[in-house]
């Protein structure tokens, strides 16, 4: 019998909320805390130095002995250095202790992470600051403090300053809009995040057996299994038993540590499934999302299975994203892209609808550059996520709306009707006032965009960042023309009617998967940045420095060295990729593949000793296929030695990364599409992995 679990005892139970600094701290302390967490003002030292003491007495009573600066460098995925509580005393005992410096500033060596020329490898020193707005937390045994990473000479190095500072950015320019439409309440605006999660699960003996797993979270050989994802029996299908365990078991590690996982079920390829939390700010959802990715993995060794998080495991099933549920909110509780009821006559939300979209379509390679890498290439524009084309889809509704705008009409609209099934035991409802579209990058869903681009092992941190200033950007823009206007409500409705006209080329409620997509996306000017090299060459053009210069995101140097960052990974995780390939094609595929073709050989010559009239064509057409198959395969391992040779050649972060997709991406290819061959024709006994058929449904 299962145990019965109490949720709301345990939510949270691993981290120092809320709840839990009411109960500790001096109420003086509690206040000047949350005011800090609230309205992003600057926390005394001395408030710091209470709460390091309230934190670790609470954390040593959790069983923590250590505790660690938990930082996201621009490695992906996060970092931490641990430290134990203990002091000596003078009697040779020690005490547990933490102090307020302890817990504001630690010091990592920065020189071994990616730092894009800004650090050369002797200068070492780096610092990581407390992030006072996400809370502290307890992980195997550890307290893990979020935090900030910079260089000693203040460069960031990692994804959550940024990601901070343009929330601090969106929230300035939205107040000054707000405040134009009388609101003198909010004091603060919030983008907020509700991240799906789409991972595979596959079995670990056979995981273990796959050296491109291992070392790519890929498969780089592998032919499709008779049965895939096309009778589409496996989305939302009944969850097997052993996946039901894992996800309970998921759950309950995801509540402890206060991440609101809501929704579960199975995705479309066989072993693939998702997760879904509800909404938190950009921040802390960041945070959660990495919390999440790493518990998943944690989690799955435990169930003696394996969690795949690479953006296309397995070539012909779907790949897995990231769906980005982004929002605006203020303080007072209102959600700003809510259209309420008349969004026709909704100014303000219309107004924010309009920054929206001339944000999108001004700064679209931008959004395309934050979804960029090696591996969510293989996804977009497959049929199975958006294309590399980003535009937006709002909807009948507000497409509606728009049109009465731009064409000076008045607005009619009966979509809200009511749905009627035709049994009467079945309930009459509403519909929702817009569709939802699958293909479209960028949607609107009602209250939120649900930006689909993003590849599943992403930091999500990335497009929040690109989002949240480009939005403030339109917003300081509309602020500065409306504060000067003799009329507000005439001027409101010609900056809203002037950014829908000139951006509308961006809306698209069709299908973003069809050719004839492609074809209009270019008569419209929209970009099709289809590779990660492609995208970067946009990353750098003067208007996006000057964008995040002048809301003081990133530095001109902090750019230049993520671009340098971005590049170098993405022709790294590619020779790393090309590699793995070399070594599973000589020392496993080749002689697996002769070591079968001289058996065959030999069963053919012993038939013929045995009797000329006993047939062996059979034997004899194998092994003429497999011979042929072979020659060229080892050619094709030759062409990839040689290109891999010449990027070696290669100078400058571009062009080495355009040289990896052009030249050795291309060469991995065309060994894949032999090696893929030759496994549908030799015998399972001598093939030296797991196929297909065994990962996707061994579960």
């Amino acid at each position: 019998m299962s145990k019965v679990i109490n949720v709301p005892e345990i939510f949270g139970s691993m981290v120092f909320d809320d709840v839990t600094m009411k109960e500790r701290l001096p109420k003086q302390t509690y206040k000047a805390l949350k005011k800090t967490i609230q309205d992003g003002d600057a926390l005394d030292p001395n408030v710091a130095t209470i709460v390091a003491n309230a934190m670790k007495d609470w954390a040593v009573e959790k069983g923590a002995t250590h505790y660690t600066h938990w930082f996201q460098p621009m490695t992906g995925i996060t970092a931490e250095k641990h430290d134990s509580f203990i002091n000596p005393t003078d009697d040779g005992r020690v005490i547990m202790e933490f102090s307020g410096k302890e817990l504001i500033k630690g010091e990592p060596d920065a020189s071994s992470f990616p730092s894009g020329g800004i650090r050369a490898t002797f200068e070492a020193r780096g610092y990581t600051a407390w992030d006072p707005t996400s809370y502290a937390f307890i992980k195997d045994g550890t307290l893990c403090i979020p935090t900030a990473f910079c260089s000693y000479t203040g460069e960031v190095l990692d994804k959550k300053t940024p990601l901070l500072r343009s929330m601090e950015r969106i929230s300035a320019e939205a107040i000054r809009v707000l405040r134009l439409f009388g609101d003198t309440e909010t004091t603060r605006v919030v983008t907020t995040v509700g991240c799906e999660q789409e991972y595979f699960l596959i079995d670990k003996d056979l995981y273990e057996q796959r050296k491109d797993l291992i070392f790519t979270g890929r498969t780089l050989f592998g032919a499709k299994a008779p049965k895939g994802q096309e009778l589409e029996d496996h989305y939302f299908g009944a969850i097997r038993p052993r996946v039901v365990e894992y996800m309970a078991d998921l759950d309950q590690e995801l509540w402890k540590l206060g991440i609101l996982a809501k929704t579960k079920h199975n995705e479309v390829a066989p072993a693939q499934h998702e997760l879904a939390p509800i909404f938190s700010t950009s921040n802390i959802a960041t945070d959660h999302n990495q919390l999440t990715m790493e518990i998943m993995k944690k989690t799955a060794e435990k169930h003696g299975m394996v969690c795949l998080l690479h953006e296309k495991p397995f070539a012909g099933v779907n790949g897995s994203g990231k769906h980005n549920n982004w929002s605006i909110s203020t303080n007072t509780g209102k959600n700003l892209l809510d259209p309420g009821k008349s969004p026709a006559e909704n100014k303000q939300f219309l107004l924010f609808l309009a920054a929206v979209i001339k944000g999108v379509d001004e700064y679209q390679d931008l959004l395309r550059v934050s979804v960029a890498s090696a591996g969510n290439d293989h996804r977009l524009g497959a049929n199975e996520a958006p294309p590399a084309i980003i535009s937006m889809f709002i909807g009948d509704d507000l497409q509606a709306v728009v049109d009465s705008i731009i064409g000076g009409k008045e607005y009619s609209n009966d979509s809200s009707k009511k749905l009627q099934l035709g049994s009467n035991v079945l309930p009459d409802f509403i519909r929702d006032t817009t569709d939802r579209n699958r293909t479209s990058p960028f949607a609107f869903t009602g209250n939120k965009f649900e930006f689909r681009m993003l590849g599943s092992a992403l930091n999500i941190a990335c497009p929040n960042i690109m989002l949240n200033t480009i939005v403030a950007e339109e917003l300081a823009q509309f602020a500065d023309e409306l504060e000067k206007a003799d009329d507000f409500d005439t001027a409101v409705m010609d900056v809203i009617k002037k950014a829908i006209s000139e951006h509308q080329r961006i809306i698209f409620n069709g299908n973003n998967y069809s050719e004839e997509w492609v074809a209009e996306a270019e008569r419209r000017g929209l970009s099709n940045l289809r590779t990660t090299p492609e995208a970067f060459k946009r990353y750098l053009t003067p208007k996006n420095v000057e964008l995040f210069v002048k809301h003081r995101v990133y530095t001109e140097v902090e750019l230049n060295s993520r671009c340098e960052i971005l590049l170098e990974n993405y022709a790294k995780i590619i020779n790393i990729e090309a590699e793995t390939m070399l070594d599973m094609a000589k020392r496993d595929i080749l002689p697996a593949v002769s070591g079968y073709v001289r058996e065959l050989t030999d069963t053919a010559l012993a038939k013929k000793a045995l009797s000329d009239s006993i047939p062996c064509d059979a034997e004899t057409e194998i092994v003429d296929k497999l011979s042929k198959l072979l020659s060229c395969f080892a050619k094709k391992i030759a062409a990839l030695e040689e290109v891999l040779i010449k990027a070696k050649d290669v100078e400058g972060d571009q062009e080495i990364a355009d040289f990896y997709q052009q030249e050795v991406f291309a060469a991995m290819q065309e060994l894949r599409a032999v090696g893929d061959e030759m496994e549908t024709s030799v015998s399972s006994e001598y093939w030296p992995y797991p196929t297909y058929g065994d990962l996707l449904f061994s579960v």
